[in-house]
């Protein structure tokens, strides 16, 4: 559900009159902080969301297919290198943190390939357009302190504001955090901030 999350909230950045500010957090942290559990490990609620995300994808026009072999795959695979290495982007060249995050969800979610291995990051930050070179000191500063710890601060303010779970994000409207958890809560988080909602491709 995050991946509708951030596309829609990318098509909105420059319609609605919002500062889109992109905020690598760790979803296993957030997890485990919270006690909350993945939906795909309740077998009605698993069941459910096959029907859901395909109806969703054609609803978004974003190209997500899952299986319910697809639960475990999620399950095993360790996103945290790949979350310090787009921390590493941000706290270096942010401007290259929408295309990247991008590049990742596409072949994991699109393409249902490995995130995880070094050789997997390298072939997303090309697509993502760094260079070789920044791509390898990215790689070398996702083990230094400066980046777990950044993606640990992130990942403990998402908990601060009350993120139990992905997608969470939070307005800031009139001096007070929203926040809202959910691909369908787009249209409300407009009316809060007094902006129409123009559906899932607005012109």
């Amino acid at each position: 559900y995050y991946t509708f999350t951030f596309q829609v909230l990318c098509r909105y950045q420059h319609i609605w009159n919002i500062d889109l500010c992109l905020r690598p957090a760790f979803l296993g942290g957030i997890m485990q902080a919270t006690g909350n559990k993945p939906p795909g490990l309740l077998p009605k609620r698993a069941e459910y969301l096959l029907k859901d995300v395909k109806r969703m994808a054609k609803y978004y026009q974003v190209p997500v297919e899952i299986s319910e072999n697809d639960f475990q795959r999620i399950l095993n695979t360790n996103s945290l290198g790949a979350m310090r290495f787009i921390t590493a982007i941000d706290m270096t060249h942010p401007q290259y943190l929408e295309p990247l995050s991008r590049e990742f969800w596409t072949r994991f979610w699109s393409q249902h390939q490995d995130i995880s291995e070094p050789e997997s990051i390298v072939a997303v930050s090309g697509l993502a357009g760094l260079s070789s070179e920044v791509t390898q000191e990215l790689l070398e500063m996702i083990s230094t302190p400066a980046v777990k710890n950044r993606l640990k601060e992130t990942t403990e303010k998402a908990i601060n504001y009350g993120a139990f779970g992905m997608p969470s994000f939070v307005a800031h409207f009139n001096g007070e955090p929203h926040l809202f958890f959910g691909s369908d809560r787009i249209e409300l988080l407009g009316s809060i901030i007094g902006e129409k909602w123009l559906g899932p491709l607005p012109s």
